[in-house]
């Protein structure tokens, strides 16, 4: 250890550049960063850190790389190098850039030329080879013309030598193909590109060259993988008119070291659509179909071949369904037409069924796009089908595109019914462990799995319902008799039998579910153990939920299935009740006429029946589910035309929550300090929560049961306030975490989301204005302003958002008292970083968005201080680090500038924040950590630029007395460039002076508004010497004057858009 503290403390030698560099000191201190921890981790961290930002540390760069003995070290090096390269190598002198390239070149060489050596230094090599492709970035095509036919030449040298070119070309290719978004100008991309193809036969001689003659393994890998990255790009005729696709069918595919990247390259291949080589595309598929047949015999099951394979031979069978699929979506309509290819097309697809069975989801996926694309292309082709009417199409033939796929169509079905993913409605389900548990967490891959096979599987019925349906009661006979019983084999059947309610004809529809439930509710009976039970129930109830036109038309079935629902809701295995909460509200959802209207032989309508009895329904149910039957109830009640009955229902509704609340009012009324007892307030929570959801189902009608409560309830708020307020002034703000405070805060949240959500649903702004907003107002805007930051609800600002957006202009009164209440304390919770009270951040944003939507003379008619705060939120927010409120932050300042322009105060917001607003927008386009919002800050700046160009600005931007400009935009675009200058002087006044003429030369087109942005964003990050042909400004300056007099021509075409002085003398007359 003492050893290991002396070698840290002279480490910060290596900074000092005036001594000669020690290069086992930095062997040690690399060491120390990767293999030690604690305080000698960070020190070495911290000067390694330091030593890789100096700006001299590359020229250390070859002693380290010739003299470390430390792997680790060399990396580091490299890395210092790598930054160099990216950002300043313009800037070097000639001879330095030439010596670091010839340096970079002769380590290539001298380790890919030796086998042994690539092996032993893999790493090392392979940041070599980034190194050169960043070299290459800037000086290839025109610092180094030779570099392609330098590359080709040298290959032919020796084969460990190729087989590292080529890795370079791969490398070369991904930066300039795949991932120059971003990395490189536009103009500069589109040239690398240009070089790339034009040079690109050299290349093809070699790769073409190495796969006829090599006879190394590690080499022919290395040139397929390469290829592989080429064929997405290359000109076709190197595809198709050479005997590249041979080549991979006959000499690779049936290899099986090559045969995985060769299935990717003819896959590649395959995804090519180009009309002109459909004879090709033919041969492609025959030839590789032939292939196949002897590598993977269709009689080998494949389903345990992959089970037992090993890690390649399951890649295998991963990229043989891609390529399969992936062939048959484009070219499928190809082999089609051909009649001697159908005996091929039905043996691919025979694989494929195979290849669905395999247990493997990613595999799954691939094939269920191709069965889903399928199935719909035939559905759509002719939709009048078996389920259209079974009178009308007994006697019409099968389509024959459709009749060739039919038998194939048949396995499919089977394949999804039985592999059928958990729909999102199902709550019980089997655990890692085997047992029958309550699912917490949604599984969201699950749900869309399903979402696509049910979509599938629909498809699939319309083809031929009949098969459907065989397949379906085939499979429930096998549970019934116990030749499939499970747990899983259940499930997916029912899953399956769910997801295809609508897809029968109705009649047919009856039928088949009248079996399915009378097999399952049979089923339910003869076998024995909770577990069983509750796996059928909950598959009962999946199933009946899912069918609500059968529901709808039979009465007693519905009747028959919610009083089952009833029974399911007292029994207390894990999930059951969930679930049959959750049937019971969609049911409620779908079919609520049926509840209030008095059907054939009963005396009542339900709904009264469940009134009666819900005490009893309710009294196993935990609060939640509680919450959920309200809910259901609701939906039924809200089907009820007659506002006096519906008065009366819901008075009958919440009877029960009604008592309790009473109870406990008259009791505060008594002695207020009842309303400090947890349980007490507790109860307050739930009443509460239960007339939420209430509400949220009856919607407008609601208003009978919260007038009955409101303003008790505000008085409760107010109570409520107060003991918080005291607790905090007695005990601190730690008091808050209290259970008793928790739960009196939980109280006033869902105070304020009742009201909300009541709001949200009315219909009537005036009753709303004169009868509920003065009191509620009262209640909550002092209470809100007065309390500590932490003991502010969050729901206060969304409910004023709420009701800003429903009651939109009937309360722009309200505005300067909302404004004055909340905004400023708020802002000050906000204000000081991006972390704290994220709730209030959002519901901030939300409430300045709504006002600046509906009330928006209510904000400019504020104070100029307080709208000055305004606008500093607004500028807060999208520079805020929380992507929601950055997004917001810039859709209210695209509002707010839209809605400016057509006010009388717009001259005097221009003359004080126009400047301002630039200055700011233009700060976090260049913040990377802001990249996101790109779309959005060039629609802003784009805005703001077309505003000065169109003279809507009449008052001057700058002060007369200091400068002349003859317009605002001549005063932009230099004060533009000013800030850009100061900001990064590393720039050349030619970079600068282009990339400002395309702010106003682009700003009517916004993607290349954005694109020219991300080309500056570019430019900011490399430092340079005068030398910028490589950036091709002058080609930039000529497209943009293109754009300009494109512009200019839409512009003259509508009369009066150009500013007669503007216009062209010529064209005065």
């Amino acid at each position: 250890m003492p050893t290991a503290m002396a070698t840290i403390e002279q480490a910060s030698q290596l900074l000092d550049f005036s001594q000669k560099l020690d290069i086992s000191l930095l062997d040690s201190v690399v060491s120390w960063f990767y293999c030690s921890f604690g305080p000698q981790q960070k020190v070495a961290g911290e000067i390694l850190t330091q030593l890789k930002q100096h700006p001299d540390a590359w020229t250390r760069v070859d002693t380290i790389l010739e003299f470390s003995q430390n792997q680790e070290t060399k990396y580091f090096a490299l890395q210092i190098l790598e930054i160099v390269i990216k950002t300043r190598w313009k800037i070097l002198p000639t001879e330095q850039r030439e010596g670091i390239k010839k340096y970079i070149v002769g380590l290539i060489i001298k380790i890919s030329s030796d086998s042994t050596d690539v092996e032993k230094e893999k790493i090392y090599l392979s940041k070599l080879n980034m190194i050169l492709v960043e070299i290459l970035k800037h000086e290839w095509p025109t610092k180094w013309p030779t570099f392609i036919s330098d590359l080709v030449g040298a290959s032919k040298a020796n084969e460990s030598l190729c087989q590292n070119n080529m890795i370079i070309l791969k490398l070369l290719s991904e930066e300039v193909f795949d991932f120059s978004s971003g990395q490189m100008t536009q103009n500069k991309s589109k040239h690398l590109k240009d070089s790339m193809c034009s040079e690109f036969s050299q290349i093809f001689t070699l790769c073409q060259f190495v796969m006829d003659n090599s006879q190394n393994v590690t080499l022919v890998q290395s040139t397929l993988e390469t290829l592989l990255k080429f064929l997405n790009w290359i000109p076709l005729g190197y595809i198709f008119e050479t005997k590249v696709i041979s080549t991979l069918i006959y000499k690779f595919l049936n290899v099986p070291l090559f045969r995985n990247v060769t299935l990717k390259c003819l896959t590649e291949i395959a995804a090519i659509n180009a009309s002109q080589y459909d004879e090709q595309f033919l041969d492609l598929f025959s030839f590789t179909m032939a292939q196949l047949k002897q590598m993977l015999p269709l009689t080998i099951n494949i389903h345990n071949a992959y089970a037992n394979g090993r890690d390649d031979e399951q890649k295998f069978i991963q990229n043989l369904s891609l390529f399969l699929c992936t062939f048959l979506k484009e070219h499928g309509n190809l082999v089609e037409k051909k009649v001697d290819l159908h005996t091929t097309l039905l043996e691919a697809l025979h694989y494929l069924v195979l290849i669905s069975e395999v247990e493997e989801t990613e595999i799954f996926k691939i094939c269920l796009e191709y069965w889903n694309s399928l199935a719909s292309d035939l559905y759509r082709e002719n939709p009048f089908s078996s389920t259209s009417n079974p009178l009308l199409i007994q006697n019409q033939q099968v389509p024959p595109r459709r009749q060739l796929y039919l038998a194939v169509l048949t396995k499919v079905r089977l394949i999804m019914i039985s592999r059928m993913a958990k729909p999102e409605e199902v709550l019980v389900v089997e655990n890692d462990q085997g047992e029958v548990v309550r699912e917490f967490m949604k599984d969201t891959d699950a749900i869309n799995l399903y979402k696509n096979m049910r979509e599938t599987l629909v498809y699939l019925t319309h083809l031929d319902y009949q098969d459907t349906e065989r397949i379906m009661t085939e499979k429930l006979q096998n549970q019934v008799n116990g030749t499939e019983w499970s747990w899983k084999n259940l499930n997916t059947l029912c899953w399956a039998i769910g997801s295809i309610s609508g897809a029968m004809h109705e009649e047919d529809e009856k039928r088949f579910l009248v079996t399915v439930i009378k097999d399952l509710l049979g089923l339910c009976e003869i076998k024995r153990g909770k577990d069983n039970k509750a796996i059928i129930a909950s598959n009962i109830m999946y199933i009946v939920g899912q069918y609500p036109r059968f529901l709808r038309a039979h009465w007693k079935f519905l009747k028959t299935v919610v009083n089952k629902l009833f029974e399911f809701m007292h029994e207390t295995h894990d999930g059951v009740q969930d679930m049959a909460c959750d049937t019971f509200i969609k049911i409620a959802q779908k079919c609520k006429r049926h509840f209030v209207q008095v059907q054939v032989g009963e005396v009542m309508p339900f709904i009264e029946e469940i009134l009666n009895s819900t005490q009893s329904i309710i009294c196993d149910l935990q609060p939640l589910q509680v919450h959920t039957f309200y809910e259901a109830v609701g939906y039924m009640i809200s089907a009820q035309n007659d506002p006096v009955v519906m008065e009366r229902l819901i008075e009958k509704y919440m009877a029960l929550p009604n008592q309790a609340w009473d109870n406990i009012i008259r009791e505060a009324t008594r002695n207020i300090d009842h309303l400090k007892e947890i349980e007490v307030v507790k109860q307050l929570g739930n009443i509460l929560k239960t007339n939420v959801r209430g509400c949220k189902s009856v919607g407008h009608p609601f208003v009978t049961q919260l007038g009955r409560i409101y303003l008790d309830m505000l008085n409760v708020y107010r109570c409520l306030s107060e003991n918080i307020s005291m607790a905090i002034t007695k005990n601190g703000e730690l008091v808050m975490k209290q259970p008793l405070i928790r739960a009196m805060r939980t109280v006033k949240t869902e105070v304020l989301r009742l009201i909300s959500t009541w709001v949200s649903k009315s219909n009537d702004p005036k009753l709303v204005c004169d009868n509920f907003i003065p009191p509620l107002l009262d209640a909550v805007l002092g209470d809100y302003q007065r309390n500590v930051p932490g003991a502010r609800e969050p729901e206060v600002l969304s409910t004023m958002a709420t009701f800003i957006n429903k009651l939109e202009n009937h309360v722009t009164k309200d505005v300067p008292k909302i404004f004055d209440a909340v905004f400023e304390c708020t802002l000050n919770m906000i204000n000081k970083d991006f972390e704290e009270f994220p709730e209030h951040r959002t519901n901030f944003f939300l409430l300045l968005q709504a006002v600046m939507q509906h009330c928006f003379k209510a904000l400019i008619s504020i104070p100029p201080e307080q709208f000055k705060l305004v606008l500093d939120s607004i500028i807060w927010a999208f520079k805020h680090t929380m992507r929601n409120v950055a997004d917001t932050g810039l859709q209210i300042l695209f509002s707010l500038v839209k809605n400016i322009e057509n006010e009388d105060a717009a001259q005097s917001f221009y003359q004080t924040y126009y400047m301002m607003i630039v200055q700011h927008i233009l700060s976090v386009v260049t913040d990377t950590s802001h990249t996101a919002g790109l779309t959005m800050h060039a629609t802003i700046l784009a805005h703001m630029f077309s505003l000065a160009e169109s003279e809507k600005i009449t008052q001057p931007l700058f002060n007369a007395a200091d400068a002349q400009f003859p317009s605002n935009k001549a005063y932009i675009q230099s004060y533009i460039t000013n800030i850009l200058k100061q900001a990064f002087p590393h720039l050349k006044d030619q970079q600068v002076q282009i990339t400002v003429q395309g702010l106003f030369n682009l700003n009517q087109d916004i993607p290349a508004f954005k694109e020219h942005l991300r080309d500056f964003l570019v430019q900011i990050k490399e430092y340079r010497s005068e030398d910028t042909t490589d950036l091709y400004l002058e080609e930039r300056e000529s497209q943009l004057k293109t754009a300009e007099d494109e512009k200019r021509k839409v512009q003259m075409a509508v009369p009066g858009i150009i500013n007669p002085h503007d216009i062209p003398e010529e064209m005065q007359d």
